[in-house]
């Protein structure tokens, strides 16, 4: 009898600490786990406290398509074995510098489809459009340069669909491990090229759907971007929005004499009074609704001399090409003949015979095995050998 009572006594024991321990570290009951994955998507979560505290050995935590507008400090510092973090399809606008500190591991961060270009304050009710449009009007913002710390074994990173319009210096410091970040469908107009000097180990960058401008900014990004294709990255087309003449042109196809003017742009140059009061003159590198500015300021002179260079150099290399074809010609004619010429000499071989000369004195014939036939003597001219 008291075998029994004791052994039920153990068994709820046992099952009062299991939950109790199930309640601290297992799976979030409203969220849905498999091994080391857990799946929070589509749950409506305005922030983790939910969800909190998470299984320590967690590998995999999916969060998209919630309502998340911010993360702090110390919401996923216990994670230190994460390798996968999925935030997209969220209202993320503020994220504490240092929030992702602790997660030493984490070799994939997904933040696209969020708020991160955009002031928290003007967010619209509702979540936003994620097929490219956002309903309201919000103020410009960016994530703070400090954002990403502490992932050094970080490999892959999106930041697509966040509406930035610029990238904080330093904000991708320490991601030396990083091959693959995307950047695509932004309100980026220009790039740093040092922003991007951190990343030795990339090769693949995403830009597509930004309204590039192609000017003096854009200039040594678009050196750098020749230098990632030229070790076997991979760097989408950088389509120029602006200026009208450079509109859809990828900036790689564009001649580097185009900036030339960049270097020009940097002295400072004093404006010159309209010539007849309806026309302002352009300083160099101005961008400007007049025609005539834009035009002068991507068709610089020393473009014009580079293509007149080129067809006179065609001009000459034609010439000579022509040249070379002709004394081809002639060699192989000429040595033709010679060779004809040689085959009639060989078959021919006539017998050459000393013919006497008064002013020479008597002549000896040449030595030979047999003796010219009378009729051969009478074909046979003699020659005259005075000396050899």
């Amino acid at each position: 009898m008291w075998n029994w009572k004791l052994q039920l006594m153990g068994a709820v024991l046992s099952s009062v600490l299991l939950l109790g321990l199930g309640a601290v570290t297992g799976c979030p009951g409203v969220c849905t786990c498999q091994g080391n994955s857990t799946d929070c998507s589509s749950l409506g979560l305005s922030s983790l406290g939910s969800v909190l505290p998470l299984p320590q050995d967690t590998q995999s935590l999916s969060l998209p398509q919630n309502k998340l507008s911010s993360l702090g400090g110390e919401d996923l510092s216990n994670l230190s074995s994460l390798e996968l973090l999925d935030l997209s399809q969220n209202l993320l606008s503020s994220l504490s510098p240092g929030v992702f500190s602790g997660l030493g591991s984490l070799r994939w961060l997904n933040l696209s489809s969020n708020l991160l270009g955009f002031d928290p304050s003007a967010v619209p009710e509702g979540p936003p459009d994620w097929n490219g449009s956002r309903g309201g009007v919000l103020t410009p913002r960016g994530p703070r340069g400090a954002l990403f710390q502490g992932l050094w074994r970080l490999r892959g990173l999106d930041l697509s669909h966040n509406g930035l319009q610029w990238l904080p210096s330093g904000l991708l410091e320490g991601l030396q491990s990083l091959s693959w970040l995307s950047l695509a469908r932004n309100r980026l107009r220009a790039l740093d090229r040092n922003t991007f000097q951190p990343l030795v180990r990339l090769e693949r960058l995403q830009l597509e759907g930004n309204p590039w401008q192609c000017d003096c900014r854009l200039r040594d990004f678009k050196h750098w971007m020749e230098w990632m294709v030229y070790r076997d990255g991979e760097v989408d087309a950088v389509l120029c929005r602006l200026p009208a003449e450079l509109q859809g042109r990828d900036i790689r196809s564009v001649p580097a004499e185009m900036f030339s003017y960049c270097l020009q742009s940097q002295n400072p140059v004093k404006e010159a009074p309209p010539s007849d009061g309806t026309r302002p003159s352009c300083l160099p590198g101005r961008i400007g609704a007049n025609e005539d500015c834009v035009r002068h300021r991507y068709r610089p002179a020393s473009v014009r001399r580079a293509h007149g260079t080129q067809i006179v150099a065609g001009v000459v290399c034609g010439t000579v090409c022509v040249m070379m074809v002709v004394a081809a010609t002639y060699g192989c004619v000429y040595a033709s003949l010679m060779a004809r010429y040689q085959r009639g000499t060989k078959a021919r071989r006539p017998l050459l015979m000393v013919v006497a000369d008064p002013e020479d004195g008597p002549t000896t014939p040449l030595t030979s095995t047999e003796e010219p036939t009378s009729k051969e003597a009478e074909v046979v001219h003699g020659y005259r050998i005075s000396s050899f």
